[in-house]
């Protein structure tokens, strides 16, 4: 199972009223849940990461990897003290890159304006390099985290402004 149907599955409970689902495929098996605490499944694979997920998200726990749910995109979310910014947050646990490669140039710098789907940073987890990008037009405020650091689900990565 890849990361797009994952994706898929888990916009799918999102958006309905299920608070339970399982699946098994190819000797993986998916259980996402919404309204609880995350469940930890039993992983015959030797890597296991397990995050912390808030109640309202859904949890998704492949018994390959029990990994933490990655949603459809990166979320956004008020909650800096000035209201008109935004949160752009890590969708994943992984580690955070502000270019493609050690001597490129950062994606992004304090000012920059950005189109919707224009990337922002990579946040690499198992060797999977995962682009953020923007949801939305906006100018970016503040970068909140260090290039190469280790980031969790739902860690603040950038504060912007939507124009």
């Amino acid at each position: 199972m890849d990361i797009k149907d994952i994706k898929v599955l888990i916009k799918i409970v999102t958006e309905s009223d299920i608070t339970d689902f399982e699946m098994e495929s190819g000797g993986e098996k998916l259980v996402i849940r919404r309204g609880q605490a995350p469940v930890m499944v039993a992983a015959p694979a030797p890597q296991v990461v397990a995050a912390p997920v808030p109640a309202a998200a859904p949890s998704v726990l492949p018994a390959a990897a029990a990994a933490p749910a990655v949603p459809e995109a990166a979320p956004t979310g008020k909650g800096s003290a000035d209201e008109r910014y935004e949160t752009v947050v890590s969708p994943i646990v992984g580690t955070f890159y502000r270019s493609p490669s050690p001597d490129s140039d950062a994606y992004v710098e304090v000012g920059t304006v950005l189109e919707k789907g224009q990337i922002m940073c990579i946040v690499e987890a198992m060797k999977l390099m995962n682009e953020i990008e923007a949801e939305f037009k906006c100018r970016v405020v503040q970068i909140l985290k260090e290039n190469a650091t280790a980031v969790e689900f739902g860690d603040p990565l950038f504060l912007v402004e939507p124009l």
